[in-house]
């Protein structure tokens, strides 16, 4: 009898251990490794390792951070349908190779990572913004070219350009022309991205003016405080001319906002119903994603310790993408 009761009790617990693992499966949904693409850009591997923070810790899921960049990332998807998923997938980057991966039907949008998108566009510092709130528009930089004036060439301000073979050493060009700046403002060469990033610590530090081109988010947006000038809505023919050297006559237009996607293999969101869940929630508004880039920057840290900074320091924005339970096991996990 005591060994009947005996067996019995050990089924009983074998069940239990098989149950809880059981659980932990159909939480995540599938016990299949999970692969993450950790891009070469600080924002892109900070929001690769949360994902897998949320994936492993709060889902239970068996997650593996794969290295990427956005071509053979993209590439990969479409042709192997690997990795997972891409929580930074520049579309507008990659867009032919995008749309075949959706006419195929083995990669699916699950949302935008960035509340506001990627944006393209002019900056100039928060103090100069508050010292003279009469430039708020690109189309205000005509008449207040003594704000950034540059002792070294008096009689004009000085623009920042776009770095030589970017694509927006063109379009700004082009916008220079049509917004007719070219006899007050000196358009001032950078050379590269690292001298134009140089450049503006250099001038936000002493507080001097800035005026140039710029992306966001990035760590460069949050750490020195840049405000983007205001531009008219994109106009995809005035746009497509200002992409053109030899554009006749430019005209006056704003950036497309970038699409910056979530993307993810339709046969995760198939098996890992949860997960799909998750993902099409997770999404950061911009300013916030670069105040924790900017954190990054200046403590050198590495992409999972920003991670572990913005876990700790931005509560509000990721618990909404997640059930309490979930959120409860992450910040158990910190």
């Amino acid at each position: 009898m005591k060994l009947k009761t005996s067996i019995l009790a050990g089924v009983c617990l074998a069940c239990m251990v098989l149950g809880s693992n059981a659980a932990k499966a159909t939480e995540c949904g599938t016990k299949d490794p999970i692969t993450i693409a950790e891009m070469t850009w600080l924002s892109a591997g900070t929001l690769a390792y949360v994902t897998k923070e949320i994936l492993a810790e709060g889902y239970g899921c068996n997650v593996e951070i794969v290295p990427g960049d956005t071509v053979p990332t993209a590439s990969s998807m479409l042709a192997k349908g690997e990795p997972d998923i891409a929580p930074e997938l520049w579309v507008s980057t990659v867009k032919s190779t995008w749309d075949q991966m959706l006419a195929k039907g083995t990669v699916y949008k699950a949302g935008d990572i960035f509340a506001s998108g990627g944006q393209e566009g002019w900056w100039i510092p928060d103090y100069i913004a508050e010292a003279h709130p009469e430039i708020r528009s690109v189309s205000d930089l005509k008449d207040n070219w003594q704000v950034f004036e540059d002792a070294s060439n008096p009689g004009k301000g000085r623009f920042y350009a776009c770095p030589p073979g970017w694509g927006c050493e063109i379009i700004t060009n082009n916008l220079v022309k049509a917004l007719g700046l070219e006899a007050t403002y000196e358009v001032y060469p950078t050379g590269s991205g690292a001298n134009l990033k140089a450049m503006i610590a250099r001038q936000v530090s002493r507080k001097k003016p800035f005026i140039g081109w710029y992306w966001g988010p990035t760590e460069v947006i949050g750490k020195y405080k840049l405000k983007v000038l205001e531009m008219p809505a994109y106009d995809q023919a005035k746009f497509t001319c200002l992409t053109d050297a030899k554009c006749e006559k430019p005209e006056l237009t704003g950036w497309a906002v970038g699409e910056v996607a979530v993307a993810a293999t339709t046969s995760l969101k198939d098996k890992a119903p949860a997960v799909a869940e998750f993902l099409s929630k997770m999404q950061v508004p911009n300013i916030e994603i670069s105040e924790v880039l900017a954190w990054g920057d200046d403590n050198k840290a590495s992409p999972e310790e920003v991670a572990t900074y913005f876990f700790k320091n931005y509560e509000p924005i990721w618990t909404k993408w997640v059930p309490a339970d979930v959120a409860s096991k992450v910040k158990a996990a910190l």
